[in-house]
């Protein structure tokens, strides 16, 4: 079903003096990219099926400034933050979800020191919470039985110590999860990380983005999932670049979504 649903911004709903449950943090790749944005539509929608109370910025939303910070320009990275920090505190925002490791990571562990202290959640995390508190259901469906390998995101997991949470929703979809040899602590990383997702590569013997998609292809899954826009694009490239049949990737909204009929 492709209903139609309002999301509203937190502008609207300041004016009519309501405060959502949960800001919804959409991030750069989720508001411009077009792969991620289907996962941006897919999340909204669960959300509203469970029932959960959220907005967006909309045009206030500005970059984390993540890329800036990576790529060694912390004064740029503070500019954005601080101007982001403003506009939440504004709001009284207390609690934010993202589908966005990078934003994540920014907005949970490099916000506080400048003034932004809130709740923050990754998308799965929040997924979890709802299927726990009975608020979102999920059985089976299409992806039952699939053979399932799930790539663990640096910020998500290296970075923040989430493994449990996007595995959690795969067996709920009740798939068949294959591990990869580097997987939780041990993954391997997608290539995008440290800004590096906007540069050229430099010289080696290999990219990264091909090694860790040979490293899914290996364990033979039908569908390659993340949980991440960055390695979202970095693994599809890489499955291409391996010249063989095609697996998809795909985030772990779009498979509840899917599973759902949302």
């Amino acid at each position: 079903m492709n209903t139609p649903i309002h999301i509203p911004t937190m502008a609207e709903l300041s004016a009519q003096g309501v405060q959502p449950e949960i800001l919804f943090w959409v991030g750069c790749a989720g508001s411009f990219d077009e792969r991620a944005r289907r996962v941006t539509k897919a999340f909204a929608k669960i959300l509203c099926k469970a029932e959960v109370s959220f907005a967006v910025l909309g045009s206030e939303e500005g970059c984390t400034g993540d890329p800036a910070k990576r790529a060694g320009n912390e004064f740029l990275f503070q500019m954005q933050a601080l101007t982001n920090i403003e506009t939440l505190n504004n709001y009284g925002i207390t609690k934010i979800v993202t589908a966005c490791p990078h934003c994540f990571n920014t907005l949970r562990n490099e916000y506080p020191s400048l003034g932004g202290k809130y709740e923050v959640l990754h998308h799965t995390q929040l997924l979890k919470q709802l299927l726990e508190e009975g608020r979102l259901r999920v059985e089976g469906g299409i992806f039952k039985g699939k053979r399932i390998t799930f790539h663990d995101p640096c910020y998500l997991g290296r970075g923040n110590g989430e493994y449990e949470a996007p595995r959690a929703l795969l067996e709920k979809l009740e798939a068949e999860i294959v591990e990869m040899k580097k997987n939780r602590a041990h993954s391997f990383c997608c290539g995008a990380g440290g800004a590096q997702m906007f540069k050229e590569a430099e010289k080696g013997t290999a990219e990264i983005n091909n090694v860790r998609a040979e490293q899914a292809l290996q364990v033979c899954p039908e569908i390659i999932v993340t949980a991440c826009p960055f390695c979202n694009t970095m693994l599809t490239d890489g499955v291409k670049n391996q010249q063989k049949t095609i697996v998809p990737v795909m985030d772990i909204a779009l498979l509840i979504e899917q599973a759902e009929d949302l």
